[in-house]
């Protein structure tokens, strides 16, 4: 099953380094506007967790939505989206993605920048394709390689049509990451994060 990790800093059409105040890629020249022309309506999404393929049972569906919450609860800065989509093939799965990301009303429009802390986990069950994209304010404390090897985790999973458990493979290797960015955070700081005695942890 394809899977790939969609870093904000890289252009989800050519794969080339991008600024994060770029509204072009230097190199395809890709801006938001031009992958609406390409792409055209936006689908209707919602926020959490979304199926449209009809794909997850609504008790999968309420399951997913409350260990996403855990995440939540625990990181208070953090949205978690999940959603099955049948994405059309006539483009790059990536480019989909990332425009959906961008345009599909997951983050608010405070929520800019640095200061979104959006992550999409992609998945599209039909084409047998997955991929996670994060805010650029998640960028320096998820690294490609992590988030690449998250996905690779739940593949054997999702190749046996076991979408519930892949999903929820993933937020927990979510929320270890973030747990150690934030423990890594806070010793950069000469502070002592402690899960136990706290809602939320900073990073």
């Amino acid at each position: 099953m394809p899977a790939a990790y969609i870093g904000p800093m890289r252009c989800p059409y050519c794969s080339h380094p991008l600024a994060e105040t770029a509204v072009e890629c230097l190199h395809c020249h890709l801006t938001l506007d031009r992958a609406t022309a390409i792409l055209g309506a936006v689908p209707r999404i919602s926020r959490g967790v979304c199926d449209t393929t009809g794909t997850l049972s609504k008790k999968e569906v309420q399951k997913i939505a409350k260990v996403g919450g855990k995440l939540a609860w625990t990181f208070p800065q953090i949205s978690l989206h999940v959603l099955l989509h049948h994405f059309p093939q006539e483009h790059p799965f990536s480019l989909h993605v990332f425009w959906l990301f961008n345009c599909g009303g997951l983050s608010t429009e405070s929520s800019r920048g640095e200061n979104n802390h959006a992550i999409l986990l992609a998945i599209d069950p039909r084409q047998g394709r997955s991929a996670l994209t994060v805010g650029y304010g998640l960028e320096p404390f998820l690294s490609d390689e992590a988030m690449d090897h998250l996905l690779e985790l739940s593949e054997p999973a999702w190749k046996n049509g076991h979408w519930t458990r892949g999903i929820l493979d993933v937020i927990a290797g979510l929320d270890r990451l973030l747990e150690n960015a934030a423990l890594e955070v806070a010793a950069g700081f000469g502070l002592k994060a402690q899960a136990e005695s706290g809602r939320g942890k900073e990073f």
